[in-house]
């Protein structure tokens, strides 16, 4: 019987390796702009097309390599990093296992010109799916300039199932995003398609993350600082007025690095208890500063996940850290003592004589006796329970009702009798009684009990339906403003602004580019108010984002409910009579009206037995 077990070929192996580190175009972006910091760079330009599908290109103006270097960067595990495995716990540059360039080499073509300063003539090299096509001395700036086109033309299944461009691209800005933020010392520049994304220079952490988010960031922002022999922490942490719907602005770095630690995130939430609305998130950009040696970077083929020696006490620093940066910018709520009447502590003298204390009681009291005169009682009720009994009848204020007549009742019999069954609604809503809880709900008496509506989702149902239609037949109303509004967006929010133009257009939107990432609303649906459209674009475009996760829905549809979610109304909100019978009238005439786009219910059922049960 022959072996079976047998090596594999290195192009194979090469790209099992690439599987790991290289999974989409930005991933090609972490690794190149890595190795550019490690070289001594100080300005780093990258050049995308068609989200880095085409062409991903790497300029800096760092040590560059020697012919030697250039071509031994390419074989797996080759690095100049460490020499030997201690060095893995001491590693304080972002690149160390040599497999990045590999991995590239494997599922692309790769061209390299670079030059180490002082040489007059630096190194040009090609490479085709680890295959080696031509090495020759080119002229070239110091540094290195490696581009990267086609990634994955010979792996077409992981190519097709690449996203589409907005969303491959948006997975670039964010790597870069991070890896700009963790050097401020560092000029960035993005291209993509030749259209400048980033022009970020030099500056520190505060306008590093201003430059990149937008200026309304900068109003929101608090610093954090704390210095102990554990770890040294840095950064910036949100208002709690500007949190968020999503998990978005939210960033660890350690030495320089990007990470993700659910733990520490816990540490932050704990900090930020009962200051937020449920499901909010707030923005922070934390810097630690700790040993390397405490550290282990080498859990994860992206090294993104870092394991720290004494993550507990780490956590309680944070925690208490930002607690305490809340707390010192008046944040949290705090006791003010200013105001409060000064209070009399009587001082016991030293010859003082101390008494018993007396108890006055009434020995004619006779808790059983009903003809005692009052005067004789003494009378142990408060002055909360005075004000209970004489405000008791307000209790009922608002519910009096005439009474019905025989003739009205048996109306209303019949009337009940019409209800639709698989929602037990009455067939005409209008006339039916209808009454708003705490501004978020509306109940309503049906046959089977008492119905629930959630007011919110009711009316993104509502909205969903109606935006969609207008998407299917490019029939939406348009709204002109008297005085159009200007918006500017971050690039990746210009981007998915200008894709989806069309649709806008189809909702009622008149939109137009003014400048770069700047765009003027002349006209908005008829179904949304024009005093909040800014907000409303902006959480349009947060809330699509967000919905990438909803796979039961594509993008028209994501984008009918991302701009329903943003327009219907809020919790809090309240209605009258007349605006509630209508929601629920439209509501009834929905496809689907109990359920919202992503599958939330809308309404909920307490039938009679339920309420019957509660009432034993």
């Amino acid at each position: 019987m022959s072996d079976i077990v047998r090596l594999l070929p290195d192009s194979v192996s090469n790209q099992i390796a690439a599987g790991e580190v290289i999974q989409r175009p930005a991933s090609v972006v972490k690794e190149l702009v890595e190795n550019a910091i490690d070289a001594g760079s100080t300005e780093i330009t990258v050049i995308i097309k068609d989200s880095g599908k085409s062409l991903i290109q790497v300029i800096d103006n760092g040590s560059g390599m020697s012919e030697t270097d250039a071509r031994m960067s390419f074989e797996r595990h080759a690095t100049s990093k460490i020499s030997e495995a201690g060095d893995l716990y001491s590693i304080k540059t972002l690149g160390f296992r040599g497999e990045a360039l590999a991995s590239v080499a494997a599922v692309a073509q790769v061209e390299l010109k670079t030059r180490k300063t002082g040489q007059e003539l630096g190194t040009l090299i090609r490479i085709s799916a680890t295959s080696l096509e031509s090495q020759e001395a080119a002229q070239c700036p110091p540094g290195s300039n490696i581009s990267v086109m086609n990634l994955f033309f010979n792996v077409p299944a992981r190519r097709k199932f690449l996203k589409k461009d907005l969303t491959e691209f948006n997975h670039i800005l964010e790597e870069l995003r991070r890896v700009a933020m963790a050097h401020e010392n560092i000029a960035f520049s993005l291209y993509h398609n030749n259209a400048v994304i980033y022009n970020l220079p030099v500056s520190n952490i505060r306008q590093r993350i201003v430059n990149i988010f937008g200026k309304s960031v900068n109003q929101a922002l608090i610093p954090v600082k704390s210095d102990t022999s554990l770890v040294r922490i840095g950064g910036f942490v949100g208002k709690p007025e500007f949190a968020k719907k999503s998990a978005g602005e939210q960033y660890f770095f350690v030495n320089g690095r990007f990470m993700k630690h659910p733990y520490f995130h816990r540490a932050i939430s704990e900090a930020y208890n009962k200051l937020l609305p449920p499901d909010s998130f707030p923005s922070y950009f934390i810097y630690f500063e700790i040993d390397p040696s405490m550290i282990d970077v080498n859990i994860h083929p992206t090294k993104t996940e870092i394991k720290f020696e004494d993550e507990t006490n780490i956590w309680r620093i944070l925690m208490v850290v930002v607690k305490e940066t809340l707390g010192k910018f008046n944040v949290t709520p705090s006791l003010d003592f200013t105001d409060v009447e000064k209070i009399e502590i009587p001082v016991l003298k030293k010859d003082a004589g101390i008494s018993a204390p007396k108890i006055e009681v009434d020995p004619d009291y006779n808790p059983f006796r009903e003809d005692k005169p009052a005067s004789s009682r003494v009378s142990y009720k408060s002055s909360l329970e005075k004000d209970n009994l004489a405000n008791w009848d307000k209790l009922y204020s608002g519910f009096e009702k005439e009474r019905q007549t025989d003739a009205e009742q048996a109306n209303k019999e019949n009337h009940d009798q019409q209800e639709i069954e698989s929602f037990g609604l009455p067939a005409s809503s209008t006339s039916q009684v209808v009454f708003q809880f705490r501004n978020k709900y509306i109940i309503t008496p049906v046959k089977s009990g008492l119905m629930i509506i959630d007011q919110h989702l009711a009316h993104v149902r509502i909205l969903y339906d109606h935006f969609l239609s207008s998407l299917n037949n490019n029939a939406g109303n348009s709204q002109m403003l008297l005085y159009p509004v200007t918006i500017a967006l971050n690039p990746s929010d210009s981007m998915l602004l200008t894709e989806f133009n069309s649709e806008l257009k189809s909702f009622g939107f008149e939109i137009e580019n003014s400048v770069e990432s700047h765009f003027i609303i002349q006209g908005v649906p008829a179904d949304i108010p024009d005093t909040n459209v800014k907000e409303v674009l902006e959480k349009m475009i947060s809330n699509f984002k967000d919905s990438y996760f909803i796979v039961n829905l594509d993008d028209r549809e994501k984008l009918a409910f991302s701009l329903a979610l943003s327009s219907a109304i809020g919790y809090g909100k309240s209605l009258k009579t007349e605006e509630m019978n209508e929601l629920l009238g439209k509501l009834f005439v929905s496809s689907s009206p109990n359920f919202s786009p992503n599958g939330k219910p809308v309404i909920s059922i307490l039938s009679m037995q339920e309420i019957e049960e509660k009432m034993r």
